[in-house]
């Protein structure tokens, strides 16, 4: 209770268990599992490329196995269905089916409390918020506790300045301000 630092570690695993338990919640609320939940959610916001066994894997920091009993389960709850790809019938992509997406969009607003706490934040309160939140995933990205990001500061097209106040993006050829800083681009380059 002496230790900022413990404190602000204390305070981020609070935020973790609520996630935990309003995803829980709404999981339960359609007869799925947590990680199916988010794997929906994940297929209604993202591209195809991403729609796919090894990548989500990656994604969520799972065996490629654990992944396919996921997905097993969804197209058994016809959730998903697969798009197999013309040349290598073994590879497909992961799409949602009319019912899986509206499950996505109906579950993909369970974070609205933890919504909520952050609208209530001001602005320049938010934006340090926000920078502490991506230094420390960047952090964690870097010593392969997270294994994928596709965020400003990970992404080639990135520059800032050598104190970090100033952030420019190469492809858009343009300044971003705080509140243009990306967690995850669908135009992400990893560094090479």
């Amino acid at each position: 209770n002496q230790n900022i630092n413990s404190k602000i570690v204390v305070s981020l695993e609070k935020i973790a268990q609520s996630y935990r338990v309003l995803l829980w919640q709404e999981s339960k609320a359609f007869d799925l599992s947590p990680i199916q939940i988010q794997l929906l959610i994940f297929l209604l916001n993202h591209s195809n490329e991403k729609r796919k066994v090894s990548y989500l894997a990656n994604e969520f920091n799972l065996t490629k196995a654990t992944i396919s009993d996921t997905i097993k389960t969804l197209e058994q709850k016809k959730l998903i269905k697969k798009e197999f790809e013309p040349l290598d019938t073994r590879s497909y992509i992961i799409q949602l089916t009319k019912k899986g997406k509206a499950i996505a969009e109906k579950t993909s607003f369970f974070t609205k409390e933890i919504q909520h706490s952050i609208n209530k934040l001001n602005k320049n309160d938010k934006e340090i918020l926000m920078i502490s939140l991506f230094n420390i995933i960047k952090h964690l990205n870097s010593i392969g506790i997270i294994s994928l990001q596709r965020m400003c500061s990970t992404c080639n097209y990135y520059q800032s300045s050598a104190n970090g106040e100033t952030h420019f993006c190469n492809l858009l050829n343009q300044k971003l301000n705080i509140t243009d800083l990306r967690v995850d681009c669908p135009d992400y380059l990893k560094i090479a």
